[in-house]
């Protein structure tokens, strides 16, 4: 396996879901020659701007991040607004969560996502 490198992403002026799938991508290691789908041979990421993504349509208004406790009456509903304006970094990070693959694999490779606010 060859040495990770740093990939740096600017995202000022991006749409979290294309952000994602090229960040989602580089953490992967698909964008090597050397890709196997059962190694985590995928390279750091990191995220600077977070702040600046742009949503389109009314997303802003619309949009709810959901979390269930599995407990009766659980269902937490966060709007996206609220998330935007407290932690912009959830909006990218979750983002990513949903377009990695859901196996083993998948913790290792978020640990080596980070952001950087300017």
């Amino acid at each position: 396996m060859s040495k990770r490198k740093t990939v740096v992403f600017d995202a000022t002026g991006e749409k979290p879901g294309r952000l994602a799938t090229k960040i989602a991508t580089v953490l992967m290691g698909k964008h090597k020659a050397t890709y196997e789908p059962h190694v985590d041979g995928g390279d750091k990421v990191v995220v600077e701007n977070s702040a600046g993504i742009v949503l389109t349509g009314k997303k802003i208004d619309q949009k709810l991040f959901r979390h269930h406790s599995m407990h009766p009456g659980g269902l937490k509903e966060i709007p996206l607004k609220k998330v935007l304006k407290e932690n912009p970094e959830e909006v990218v990070r979750h983002a990513v969560i949903k377009m990695l693959p859901k196996n083993k694999l998948r913790a290792g490779r978020l640990n080596r996502l980070t952001f950087k606010t300017k």
